[in-house]
């Protein structure tokens, strides 16, 4: 009798957990359904906003497909660099302004850095916005701070980052102990120029 008990108390308590597993299931699967459109909302306002910063005299933003050639793959891998979304910046009259791209460095000391640059048909960096970034607080989280506006209305091939203090257009001052992220950011901003010269000299890439 007591293993009968014993059985049946193991059955109900093994129904109570499994019930409770499948309401707490159901309730995460309702929760996620409620909110994932809200926040994919967010994230692409988020992307506009980014875009906005970095190229403010376009009015609208075309998204493009465009797949960089192998070599210029096999480059910005070596460099920890991948490309997100591309965007055609364009004009009132929906004139060709130039390009933003997201450019996202895997070399960041806390993990990977996100970030938007525009370039405009000339070549002429006009600003990056970081979107994603968890570096060390106080360090490498001073980035939006101390490296964005470095890059403000550069024209330059690409960027080096420096701890003796910038004297060329191209260079940048390193933050302060925090090397890696310094890194980081300027590998994904020469990344995303190489990809928008591509795009410039190649006709703007894949509808």
């Amino acid at each position: 009798m007591k293993n009968k008990n014993d059985v049946s108390v193991m059955l109900r308590e093994a129904g109570i957990l499994f019930a409770i597993t499948l309401i707490a299931g159901l309730v995460l699967g309702v929760v996620n359904e409620l909110t994932k459109e809200p926040i994919r909302i967010q994230q692409e306002k988020a992307v506009q906003e980014a875009c906005r910063a970095v190229f403010a005299e376009a009015a609208s933003f075309e998204e493009m497909e465009y797949a960089p050639a192998d070599e210029l793959q096999q480059e910005l891998s070596a460099a920890g660099v991948k490309l997100g979304r591309v965007y055609r910046a364009l004009g009132s009259d929906s004139a060709m302004l130039g390009y933003v791209l997201e450019s996202i460095s895997t070399q960041g000391y806390g993990g990977n850095i996100v970030l938007y640059l525009g370039v405009t048909n000339e070549g002429t960096l006009n600003d990056i916005s970081i979107l994603e970034i968890s570096e060390t607080a106080g360090l490498g989280m001073l980035a939006p701070d101390e490296l964005v506006p470095q890059f403000h209305d550069k024209k330059v091939e690409s960027f080096i980052y420096t701890k003796a203090g910038a004297s060329a257009d191209n260079e940048i001052d390193a933050i302060s102990g925090a090397t890696i992220t310094t890194k980081a950011v300027t590998d994904a901003v020469n990344g995303g120029l190489k990809a928008a010269k591509a795009l410039t000299e190649g006709g703007g890439g894949n509808e």
